[in-house]
């Protein structure tokens, strides 16, 4: 169980230092892998009228959704 907790301790405290680097960095700026433009233009060519500003779950839920 120590470790266990000393582990989720680590991890947490990873989490928040990538949370705040992310955050702290404009998302059009931001790159994470060097092949993000390429999965964004998948994605966007997956979904081309998803809006991404707000994501409404009952819209994602619907049948033409699905």
């Amino acid at each position: 169980p120590r470790v266990e907790l000393a582990w989720a301790m680590k991890a947490h405290q990873h989490a928040q230092v990538y949370f705040n680097l992310i955050s702290s960095v404009d998302p059009k700026f931001l790159k994470l892998t060097k092949v993000d433009e390429k999965i964004y233009e998948e994605f966007r060519g997956t979904f081309r009228d998803l809006r991404l500003d707000v994501l409404d779950p009952e819209e994602l839920k619907s049948e033409q959704a699905k």
